[in-house]
């Protein structure tokens, strides 16, 4: 009977146990999320949230102190750098186990041990969720602002439209009067010429009368 048994050894021997713990916390803390048995699961999350606590102040015991427990440079490198700042304002919890169903061998409950702040689904879903809030107000006053946008664009489109148009009929005018202008000015020389001719007939008839 395991009556006021708190700690689950797992069936190993301590030395075991601990080895095995501190190369899953490693795991962990590199790749964010690890599939394991509930168990195992449980217990490790008791032995790598302490040591996610102890990442938040960056000294030097506390660098040493976590060593002395995952004895990976890596890891102790990339709890200190990646994840401490992520957790900074996390009280407690810092782990998410979800049960994925029974193995088919043995029948062990699987899980899936992550990291709550490297969950990239959850948080997107709440930044959606905050943006679309923020955004209620905002988006009518965009709206119409585009809507004002557009109709000044179209009216300022419109307005040399017509002035060219007007230019255009103007011009048409212009070329109209050239042309009737035209012809009199050609019959002008003409006149000219009869009338030039004229007193050539008058001086004939002179020269006749005289003769």
């Amino acid at each position: 009977m395991r009556h006021g048994k708190k700690l689950n050894h797992l069936g190993r021997k301590s030395a075991h146990r601990k080895a095995m713990l501190s190369n899953m916390a490693c795991s962990l803390i590199q790749h964010k999320r690890i599939n394991t048995t509930l168990a195992k699961a449980k217990a490790l999350r008791g032995y790598v949230e302490p040591l996610m606590t102890k990442s938040k102040t960056d000294s030097t015991h506390s660098r040493r102190t976590v060593f002395s427990y995952l004895q990976s440079k890596e890891a102790v490198t990339e709890l200190f750098r990646e994840v401490a700042p992520r957790i900074a304002q996390r009280e407690g919890g810092y782990t998410r186990i979800i049960r994925t169903g029974y193995r088919l061998g043995d029948n062990a409950e699987m899980c899936m041990i992550e990291m709550v702040d490297f969950n990239e689904i959850y948080t997107n879903e709440k930044a959606k969720k905050t943006t679309r809030r923020s955004r209620r107000g905002g988006k009518k006053e965009d709206s119409d602002a585009t809507v004002v946008e557009a109709v000044e664009t179209a009216a300022d489109e419109a307005t040399p439209s017509v002035e060219a148009e007007v230019v255009v009929e103007a011009e048409v005018v212009e070329e109209t009067a050239v042309v009737e202008e035209t012809p009199a000015t050609e019959d002008a020389p003409a006149a000219e010429e009869t009338s030039s001719d004229e007193p050539e007939a008058t001086s004939t008839d002179e020269a006749t009368e005289e003769k």
